[in-house]
């Protein structure tokens, strides 16, 4: 896929984002990984704290670099959380490069929703 391929597709997952949530701005890419992280959780609360929300966007890194192979899903704790085991360390990059890959597979796992759940169509 070409560079602006993926631009526009991650433009449009920002917006269809916004849209289902009616919030007035588009979400940035930590808004992105927050809610992934929350999806992944599976439950949400008003709110999370400090630690709570890096561990939700910490979740969906792995998550995300799971479709890679680099994390592997290995079970919830006590609480519910999910919990995934390094499996390869992530080439290192620049960080433009550690955005990027990140779009893309942010990208990849709403697509995903959207096809599996309809969630937001």
């Amino acid at each position: 896929m070409e560079e602006w391929e993926e631009n526009f597709a991650y433009q449009r997952v920002r917006h269809l984002i916004q849209q289902k949530f009616d919030r007035p701005v588009l979400p940035d890419l930590n808004a992105l990984l927050f809610l992934i992280g929350v999806q992944e959780l599976g439950r949400w609360k008003q709110d999370f704290s400090k630690e709570e929300k890096q561990d939700l966007m910490h979740i969906a890194v792995c998550r995300l670099m799971s479709y890679d192979g680099h994390y592997t899903f290995v079970g919830r704790d006590d609480e519910g959380w999910p919990h995934y085991r390094l499996e390869s360390k992530i080439p290192p990059q620049d960080l433009p490069g550690q955005e990027s890959l990140l779009k893309e597979k942010i990208v990849r796992y709403f697509n995903e929703l959207e096809e599996e759940e309809g969630l937001l169509g």
